[in-house]
């Protein structure tokens, strides 16, 4: 894959690029953690995968520990799971109102993403809309919108969630390790 190919890769498929380059399987069996929750697998698998902000979402629902503990269920001996986590804590303090746009695809088939935050007096949770741009016929139309809110995590607070969801060795790759926008982390079932 060339390095241009790579960088049009969904966040989720570099997620899996990344399990797969940590396991040493091409084609690992790769479940998301959201989906663990509507029906569980019927087998252990080798990865669960939790995309950009999912880990923050379920903290400020206070379903993290609980989501993190069925995904230590479903994976195999030896699975991982893989999460990529913004780290907006050192930003709290700033409260930036939008990260830059994402873009994928080309031409015709470009589509944007753009975030907007709203964040809490205390700086410890935002509030978060995305919106998706695609090409119409004549202009930029949106695609589709999602608001959901978030609890800021620290690296401490994600390392400490994932050791007492049962996960042995805990690693947090930077996006320069991992080829994905934000850090991700590994987390290893012994």
């Amino acid at each position: 894959m060339t390095a241009a190919q790579d960088q049009e890769l969904a966040p989720d498929d570099q997620l899996a690029q990344v399990a797969a380059a940590v396991l040493g399987t091409p084609h690992p069996v790769v479940v998301d953690l959201l989906d663990i929750a509507r029906a569980r697998p019927d087998r252990p698998v080798d990865v669960v995968r939790a995309s950009d902000d999912l880990l923050p979402r379920l903290a400020h629902e206070n379903a993290l520990p609980q989501a993190l503990r069925a995904a230590r269920e479903v994976l195999r001996p030896g699975g991982l799971l893989v999460a990529a986590v913004p780290e907006l804590d050192r930003l709290s303090r700033l409260r930036p109102t939008a990260p830059p746009p994402r873009v994928l695809g080309r031409g015709d088939e470009r589509q944007v993403t753009v975030q907007l935050w709203d964040w809490a007096p205390d700086g410890g949770s935002y509030a978060l809309d995305v919106v998706r741009l695609v090409r119409g016929p004549a202009s930029w139309e949106v695609a589709g919108s999602v608001s959901t809110q978030h609890r800021v995590l620290t690296s401490e607070q994600v390392a400490e969630e994932l050791a007492e969801a049962g996960f042995g060795p805990v690693q947090r790759l930077s996006p320069a390790e991992s080829g994905h926008p934000l850090p991700v982390w590994v987390a290893l079932v012994p």
